[in-house]
């Protein structure tokens, strides 16, 4: 599977990781419901790193996406916009 980091870059995620990455999915979802910012970037900064200990694409190697996720400093709003802006009621990581 390959993750975009907005504004970062690529990554080739392993399909065993996904379980682990849909309940860091569950914890971001839960600081939106919350309203709680600082849960949210925690919650986000560990679902990145998670993404990052996948294999890093090169920049020039244009392959289409499977997910999205918006960096670490994201908002809540900006979270919230970018969910529904993706038209996924499932959180960031569907499943």
């Amino acid at each position: 599977m390959i993750v975009r980091i907005l504004g970062e870059g690529q990554w080739r995620v392993a399909p065993e990781a996904m379980q682990s990455l849909n309940e860091l999915d569950d914890r971001v979802a839960d600081a939106l419901r919350k309203d709680d910012q600082e849960a949210l970037q925690s919650s986000l900064a560990l679902l990145l790193e998670q993404v990052r200990a996948g294999e890093p694409l090169a920049d020039d190697d244009l392959v289409e996406s499977d997910l999205i996720i918006p960096d670490s400093s994201a908002s809540l709003d900006e979270v919230r916009a970018f969910l529904e802006e993706q038209g996924n009621g499932e959180g960031l990581i569907p499943g």
